[in-house]
């Protein structure tokens, strides 16, 4: 069980195991400090970046966990740039004290948001009243207008179907005439000078007009104006239940894009205006600063332990070997 924790220790801070296997027991527990020291900043970050990936991606269970496992591998991979430096590089502290800063800040933030949830959501519901109070008005003249234009179609169309329901009371029906011409053959006798009679037929022609009665082709204008009409007050029905139904509406619509950046809003007034939460906030910064910087400061402080040494060693006898090397080309 030893060999396996030491084993873990080496895969997480990138140690190599059969040179911890060969150093001293102080290696081996200088291992399994900066290991401790690992595990419990991933444990809280695990819990931070599962809550943010829940709380403000939107995301199931699955992709919480996700970013949990996401948020722990960043910082193993920062811990690795303190813990596997053998030289000691201010640049780089410097660099690591600014990020845990940063990280401790919103680390610190985000666990007061799940601390506080209730005291933000309270808080949230006086905001949202003023968000609400501000969209309300310009939406429901909107819709007003959109109202208001609707009922002027709906009377232009009831007038013009007024009018000409009127004409079809007064014409049911229209007669359609239609012309039709004929030829009747007349005989007419001549007589000439000699007293000769003869005969010629001539065709007369004429013509008869005659008319039927059919329905008014206005109707089918008729049945078209009452669909369009039809159509027109269901709208009117539905503009007037978005006006009835606005302020839930805009209500829920703020509520479901409230995002981190407004509870962050939240949370810096309860702490500007709440000692308490001021106090917790300071407690679980100081807490994820001190976490943040104990490898930093635990490296700073020590001397190089026989697993260094090593690692210093095999570098003077690869460049002893390149130096050879450069002589004998």
């Amino acid at each position: 069980m030893k060999n396996w924790w030491i084993k873990l220790g080496c895969f997480l801070t990138g140690y190599n195991y059969n040179i911890v296997a060969n150093s001293s027991e102080v290696t081996a527990m200088k291992v399994k400090q900066n290991l401790s020291a690992l595990l419990i900043v991933c444990v809280l970050w695990s819990f931070i970046g599962f809550s943010f990936t829940q709380r403000y991606l939107k995301a199931d269970l699955l992709g919480s966990i996700f970013g949990a496992l996401l948020s722990c591998m960043i910082i193993i991979q920062i811990e690795r740039q303190i813990i596997l430096s053998v030289y000691h590089n201010r640049y780089l502290y410097i660099m690591r004290l600014l990020i845990a800063l940063m990280m401790a800040v919103i680390g610190s933030v985000i666990i007061d948001q799940v601390i506080f949830k209730q005291d933000v959501e309270k808080r949230k519901i006086s905001l949202l009243d003023k968000e609400v109070n501000q969209v309300f008005p310009i939406k429901s003249e909107e819709l007003r207008l959109q109202t208001k234009y609707i009922d002027s179609t709906l009377s232009a169309k009831e007038l013009l179907r007024d009018k000409l329901s009127a004409d079809l009371s007064k014409n049911p029906t229209i007669k359609v005439y239609s012309n039709q011409s004929s030829a009747t053959p007349v005989v007419s006798t001549v007589t000439d000078s000699a007293n000769n009679v003869s005969s010629k037929t001539i065709l007369m022609k004429s013509k008869t007009t005659s008319s039927t009665s059919i329905p008014n082709p206005k109707m089918v204008m008729l049945n078209a104006l009452d669909n369009q009409i039809s159509d027109i007050r269901k709208q009117k029905v539905l503009k007037d239940n978005d006006l009835l139904t606005l302020r839930s509406s805009i209500e829920k619509d703020i509520k479901e894009k409230v995002g981190f950046l407004d509870e962050l809003k939240v949370m810096f007034i309860l702490i500007r205006e709440s000692n308490v939460a001021l106090g917790v906030w300071g407690i679980w910064f100081l807490i994820l600063l001190g976490l943040e910087l104990f490898i930093l400061a635990s490296k700073a402080g020590e001397q190089r332990n026989v697993y260094d040494e090593t690692l210093i060693h095999q570098e003077k006898v690869q460049k002893r070997k390149l130096e050879l090397l450069a002589k004998h080309n």
